[in-house]
C-alpha cells in the first residue's frame, strides 16, 4: 500500500477502491472536501491502471466551430454573439469543407463540430454540412453537436429528437459531443445558463442516442458558482445514465474561463481543483472507461500531470479552437502529432493514437530506460503539485 494512503483519513475509501467496490455519493463528497490530493491521485491512478494499463490516448482531429451566432445568452459563455455584434461569424459549408480538406492532408480522423443556436439556419443546412464533410472521406468521423443543438434542431426541423438524430446519422453523424451539461442542478443552471436545456433534457438526448447504438462523451463545468454537493450530484446522474445505457466513451472535466463573459468576477478553478476533480471522477465514474485531460483548457503541463491523477487521454491536435480562446485561454490552438507523443512519453505513459471510439490506430512504446526516467520525473512533478496545490497554465487559474 502507498504510504500516503496508509496514513490518510481516506484509507476506508481506498480500501473500497482497492477491492473494486463502488464508492458512494457520501464518499465522493468526502473526496471533494479533502485536501489530500496525493492520496486521491494515488487512488485514481490505481483505477486508471486497471482500466488502461500504461496507455495514454490522443487523436488526430480538427475543431470547426461553425458559428458563434446564438439565440441564447448564457452568463458563463464568452463565445456567443448576436448577428450584428462585433466578432459574430458564420462559416459556409464551402468554408468548412475547405478547412476539412486542409486537415485531412495532415492525417486527421475526426472533425469536432459545435456552434451556437443560430436563429435562421435551416434544417437542410445542417444535413448538407454533414453530407458534404462525409463525402470528403467515408472514414472521417464526424463528432458533432451538443444536446442543446439537437433540441434546437427539433424545433427547426419540426421533428422529435429521435427523428433528428436518425436523420443526422444517415447524413454522416458519428457521435455526439458532451457539451452543454454544465452542472445539472437547476439552481446553478438558473445562474449560469438560465435559458438552456434542463438536466433531464440533456440526459434524454444522450439516452435516445445511446439506445440507437450511438456513443457520446459527457462533461461537467467546474469553477463558477457550483458547490461540492452540486458536483457530486452531477457525477451521480452521469453514473446512473451510464449504468442504464453504457453509451459514454469518456468523461471530460471542463474548466470555467472567466474572461469576456458576465461571470468575469469569478476566478475559475485552480490547477489543484482541476487535478482533484479529474482524480475524483476517475474513482467515482467506475463505469466510464476514459477520463480526458483536455489540454486546450488546462495547458499541456497540467495535462501531463493529470496522467498520474486518473486521466488517460489528452485529446488531440484540435486546430483552431474558438470557444475557450474567446474566453481567455492562452494555450496554442493546435498541437502537432509529434508534440502530443512527446508530451505523453515525457509523462511516463505509452502513447496510443486512437479513433473517436477509442479503437487503437497506432501504439508507440518508449524505450525502457527512457520510460523509467520519465516515470521518476512524473512522480516528482506530481508530488510537487500534491504538496503545493499548484495553479495551471492556459487561462484556467
Amino acid at each position: 500500500m502507498n504510504h500516503l494512503l496508509a496514513q490518510s483519513e481516506l484509507l476506508d475509501i481506498y480500501r473500497k477502491v482497492d477491492a473494486g467496490t463502488r464508492i458512494t455519493e457520501e464518499d465522493c463528497l468526502r473526496l471533494f472536501r479533502s485536501h489530500d490530493v496525493a492520496a486521491i491521485g494515488a487512488m485514481a491512478n490505481l483505477v486508471r491502471e486497471r482500466k488502461n494499463g500504461n496507455r495514454a490516448y490522443y487523436i488526430l482531429n480538427r475543431h470547426i466551430n461553425y458559428s458563434n451566432i446564438c439565440i441564447l445568452d448564457c452568463d458563463f459563455c464568452s463565445f456567443y454573439r448576436r448577428r450584428r455584434d462585433e466578432g459574430a461569424y458564420e462559416f459556409s459549408i464551402e468554408q468548412m469543407v475547405e478547412k476539412a480538406q486542409e486537415a485531412l492532408k495532415m492525417g486527421i480522423t475526426e472533425i469536432h463540430i459545435v456552434g451556437g443556436l443560430h436563429p435562421s439556419l435551416k434544417w437542410d443546412h445542417y444535413v448538407g454540412m454533414l453530407r458534404s464533410l462525409k463525402a470528403l472521406d467515408a472514414r472521417l468521423h464526424l463528432k458533432a453537436f451538443t444536446a442543446i443543438e439537437i433540441l434546437h434542431l427539433t424545433w427547426v426541423a419540426k421533428m422529435t429528437a429521435a427523428e433528428v438524430l436518425a436523420s443526422l446519422r444517415e447524413a454522416g453523424l458519428g457521435s455526439l459531443t458532451g457539451g452543454g451539461a454544465e452542472i445539472f442542478d437547476p439552481e446553478v443552471r438558473n445562474v449560469i445558463c438560465h435559458a438552456k436545456e434542463t438536466a433531464a433534457e440533456w440526459q434524454e438526448v444522450h439516452r435516445t442516442w445511446h439506445k440507437m447504438g450511438g456513443r457520446s462523451t459527457c462533461t461537467m463545468l467546474i469553477g463558477h458558482v457550483e458547490k461540492d454537493v452540486h458536483r457530486v450530484d452531477h457525477l451521480r446522474q452521469l453514473r446512473a445514465l451510464q449504468d442504464e445505457t453504457g453509451g459514454f466513451t469518456a468523461f471530460v472535466p471542463l474548466a470555467f474561463h472567466p474572461a469576456n463573459n458576465k461571470l468575469s468576477h469569478l476566478a475559475g478553478p485552480s490547477g489543484f481543483d482541476l487535478l482533484r476533480t479529474m482524480a475524483i471522477a476517475r474513482i467515482y465514474l467506475d463505469n466510464v472507461d476514459h477520463i480526458k485531460a483536455y489540454w486546450i483548457l488546462m495547458g499541456m503541463k497540467l495535462a501531463q500531470v493529470a496522467l498520474s491523477f486518473g486521466a488517460d487521454d489528452i485529446d488531440g491536435t484540435v486546430m483552431e479552437e474558438k470557444i475557450y480562446h474567446m474566453a481567455g485561454a492562452t494555450t496554442p490552438q493546435e498541437m502537432a502529432r509529434n508534440e502530443l507523443v512527446h508530451a505523453i512519453r515525457e509523462a511516463g505513459r505509452d502513447p496510443v493514437q486512437r479513433d473517436s471510439l477509442y479503437r487503437e490506430i497506432a501504439v508507440e512504446v518508449a524505450p525502457i530506460a527512457a520510460a523509467g526516467n520519465a516515470v521518476q520525473e512524473r512522480l516528482a512533478v506530481a508530488n510537487r503539485f500534491a504538496l503545493a496545490g499548484a495553479g495551471n497554465e492556459g487561462g484556467a487559474a
